[in-house]
């Protein structure tokens, strides 16, 4: 007998990739659980479902940065912050902070399915009594038109978005006159694609190769140091909701035109912000 959940959660986090760099990453979580019926006919409660498999991957692997550590020019040392992380290839990288900011994964490259394999793995190896096997699968949201991922983190968040390496793979539409304006969502999604969006009072260095950020939260301090050409600046925290109110200004600046943004983080969920020239 077999128990399924479709869209049971997302998981939202960043990835190193060896030929992209940093990703933010949101992938939607499915789960199939094999048993035996217990003396109640059921596998388990559809009840209790949904907080295990959570529980594991909220205390795990998400709101964190993956690390592939076998790849070519990654190192992984421990540092005052906890863990830090150095990349070279594509480019250079170094992050900083407490150690459940970082999900080690003993591979050259991340791949999605490999990822839901070893999760998979560990659940089962954790299972409830009558079930025998739990399979999940992570699959990316279906978008047609524009997409972007992006990573931020948020120092004042209480929960773990303030890890300062987390991201998200998400839509963005773009109103103006009344219409949406595809090429617009197509421009600024390829130029926001795999960028770390940053808050300037966090930047306590930068020059032409490079910017530094750091910061205190309530799980430790962070620093994260990589291209500045690979950043979007922003005046404000990263909030999703900052992130929208940006996009409309610098649109509305651009365009001369009245302009609505919708901006997501993640799957079905983000901000709507106005601005006019």
């Amino acid at each position: 007998m077999s128990l399924f959940v479709n869209q049971l959660t997302h998981i939202d986090a960043s990835l190193w990739c060896p030929e992209e760099g940093l990703k933010g990453i949101s992938w939607q979580v499915d789960a199939v659980l094999d048993g035996e019926l217990g003396k109640d006919g059921m596998l388990l409660d559809f009840g209790e479902v949904k907080p295990w498999i959570k529980h594991h991957l909220d205390s795990g692997l998400d709101h964190t940065l993956l690390v592939p550590v076998e790849a070519s020019g990654v190192t992984v040392s421990p540092c005052e912050e906890g863990l830090c992380v150095r990349t070279t290839t594509p480019y250079a990288m170094e992050v900083k902070g407490p150690e459940q900011a970082f999900t080690l994964l003993p591979v050259a490259t991340i791949e999605r399915d490999a990822v839901a394999a070893s999760l998979s793995q560990t659940l089962t190896e954790q299972r409830p009594a009558n079930v025998t096997r739990v399979q999940l699968s992570l699959s990316d949201e279906a978008i047609e038109g524009a997409a972007y991922g992006y990573s931020h983190g948020l120092k004042l968040h209480k929960g773990n978005c303030q890890r300062i390496a987390h991201g998200h793979r998400s839509r963005l539409h773009i109103w103006q006159r009344g219409n949406r304006q595809h090429e617009l969502e197509r421009q600024w999604a390829a130029w926001l694609d795999n960028r770390y969006l940053v808050e300037e009072n966090d930047i306590i260095a930068r020059d032409k190769q490079a910017l530094t950020c750091r910061y205190q939260a309530d799980q430790g301090t962070f620093t994260l140091t990589l291209p500045e050409e690979r950043c979007a600046v922003l005046t404000t925290p990263t909030t999703v909701e900052n992130i929208a109110h940006w996009l409309a200004e610098q649109l509305a600046a651009q365009s001369l035109e009245a302009s609505t943004v919708h901006a997501f983080e993640g799957f079905n969920k983000g901000a709507i912000a106005k601005a006019s020239p």
